[in-house]
């Protein structure tokens, strides 16, 4: 029978008490019992378990993709992209079920959750969805055909910062492509991807497809990455976890796509409206209470406008309402862990220690709360480039103030790290934004706070990682490239 027509017989699961994977379209034990628990970061209690795998059940997951492989991949476009339209139309319809999960399982706010970490998921797919129905996989030129065929098997490694988020962008245009996928979710949030499993099995997708399988990166990512039947690994991550899975991935010449870290500068010129720009820059670095690879957590300003920046950050610092995620009124949640929290106080107090200038929040909790991840946002001013704070990922609500003298100079201090993944300018002379852009080692550059564009190809220079994620720049990853000379 085609794998194709074969839809998948219903069922359904409880992300809090599923000690299942989803392998070859269905819910199935792990080949060795073995769990974790899920922590609710706001109240520290533990509120579901999840199965961890082995190298085993990542094989079981394989076999299963591979067999779908071949009908997957000469499947009609229609037909993928009418799964894609349905697997868009059920985030939406459960976008509830997913913000309060996310919510419950990372701390986001559930404002936050709702208006921001949901819908934009939902747009991968979409959008996914419309760049397949007019892609064309084969152009000819001077007799030669070039033919655009899905790579294969592919696995997917997504973080704990955007659950979400993250499945869609790597999800949606591999399945697009033609690919089958195995998914590894983050074992610290890992309740939303059990929940988006049991979506795409109620969407028709048929069975090995899409696989899942929990567990850590010692154990499920390095089976993947090593796995000679994987043809190519996608992975959002630390730049550790980046280096082992492409260390691991070289023993079988599997293609690695990675998304790491940022250090993103935002640079204000001298003609920028500052009493505009700086309150965006804060809540921009502060989003998702900072844990986010591209927030722009280094603002270079004009050193004679330092304190009126000061001012400003501090203010728009201050008030925003760190509490309980569940709260409609909350703005930022806690941390989404007990190790983040932990980084997080380490480079408050490095900081402090190399000398920075605090000029609101500071290590330890937020005051009113005596259990939960909560950090105070954080503002250092007259912060120097190779301090710690300026050079390290910190992923919190903490913002470095760096003063520049010349443009040269604010540029030099914008290209001064490791990373290269995103940036900021900010100028009303637009001209001048785009010059500056121009000179930035960086992937994505925001002039002016623009609206967030899910075409926008999005991945780092440096050690911000290789490959492209968003658009059709994402989408061609997950493409071979053959050239068929002679083609008429």
């Amino acid at each position: 029978m085609n794998p194709i027509s074969q839809v998948p017989e219903r069922d359904s699961v409880d992300p809090h008490t599923c000690r299942s994977f989803y392998i070859d379209g269905r819910w199935t034990s792990p080949a060795h019992p073995a769990s974790m628990p899920v922590v609710n970061p706001a109240t520290e209690l533990v509120v579901g378990e999840i199965a961890t795998g082995s190298a085993e059940d990542v094989d079981r997951a394989v076999v299963a993709a591979r067999a779908a492989f071949s009908g997957w991949s000469t499947s009609p476009v229609a037909l993928r992209v009418g799964i894609l339209d349905r697997i868009h139309q059920l985030i939406l319809e459960r976008k509830e079920a997913f913000a309060q999960t996310l919510s419950l399982e990372m701390g986001a706010a559930i404002g936050f959750a709702r208006a921001m970490q949901v819908p934009l998921a939902a747009e991968h797919v979409r959008v996914a969805r419309d760049l397949l129905a007019s892609y064309r996989f084969r152009t000819v030129e001077n007799g030669t055909a070039i033919v655009r065929e899905p790579i294969g098997v592919c696995a997917l490694i997504t973080p704990w910062n955007w659950p979400l988020y993250q499945i869609t962008a790597k999800v949606a245009p591999a399945l697009a492509a033609g690919c089958t996928v195995i998914l590894k979710p983050s074992e610290l949030s890992p309740l939303s991807a059990l929940l988006f499993a049991q979506l795409v099995h109620d969407a028709g997708l048929p069975p090995g497809v899409f696989n899942l399988v929990n567990g850590s990166g010692p154990e499920v990512g390095d089976a993947l990455a090593r796995h000679p039947d994987i043809d190519m690994i996608s992975i959002t991550g630390s730049n550790r976890a980046g280096a082992l899975v492409a260390q691991a991935a070289a023993q079988s010449v599997k293609r690695v796509t990675q998304e790491l870290g940022g250090k993103s500068p935002n640079i204000l010129l001298p003609d920028a409206d500052f009493a505009k720009v700086v309150p965006l820059g804060v809540m921009a670095a502060f989003r998702n209470v900072g844990q986010s690879c591209s927030a722009p957590t280094r603002m270079i300003v004009p050193r004679d406008r330092l304190a009126e920046v000061e001012a400003l950050a501090a203010q728009t610092a201050n008030a925003i309402v760190v509490g309980d995620p569940a709260s409609e009124e909350t703005v930022l949640g806690p941390l989404a862990n007990e190790a983040q929290f932990k980084r997080v106080q380490t480079m408050i107090d490095a900081g402090i220690r190399e000398g920075a200038r605090l000029i609101c929040g500071g290590p330890g909790r937020v005051a009113a709360f005596s259990k939960g991840f909560y950090v105070r946002p954080t503002v250092f001013s007259d912060v120097e480039s190779l301090m710690r704070i300026a050079q390290e990922e910190i992923f919190g609500p903490v913002l470095c103030i760096i003063p520049y003298d010349t443009v040269d100079d604010a540029v030099r201090i914008a290209n001064s790290t490791s990373y290269g993944l995103s940036a900021h300018v900010q100028a009303q002379d637009l001209d001048a934004a785009r010059a500056v852009a121009s000179r930035i080692r960086a992937g994505q550059v925001h002039l002016n706070h623009p609206a967030w564009d899910p075409h926008a190809p999005f991945g780092g220079y440096k050690r911000s990682g290789n490959g492209r994620e968003y658009g059709v720049y994402g989408l061609e990853e997950y493409f071979e490239t053959k050239a068929i000379i002679g083609f008429g």
